[in-house]
């Protein structure tokens, strides 16, 4: 039977493998652009996204949060 840690050291291993493998392919694509004018790029016009993924997860988390306090106060409840 499989454990916890040979799943997670398994697909770690399938995912580098497919980093590689993926890399190798792109490296063989005729008509990318050069890897120095990637690094030139920025994403400073994006920063607006960034901050929506950032105020969606706190607002994720805060719900989260909510939810377990109010599960926590029905759990005492029903204790009694």
């Amino acid at each position: 039977m499989l454990t916890n840690r040979t799943l997670a050291s398994t697909g770690f291993a399938l995912t580098f493998l497919l980093v590689i493998v993926t890399a190798s392919i792109a490296q063989e694509v005729p008509g990318l652009p050069e890897p120095s004018a990637l690094a030139q790029q920025s994403l400073r016009p994006y920063w607006h996204v960034f901050a929506a993924y950032a105020i969606v997860i706190l607002l994720i988390g805060g719900w989260a949060f909510s939810i377990a306090r109010r599960l926590k106060g029905v759990e005492e409840r029903l204790g009694d």
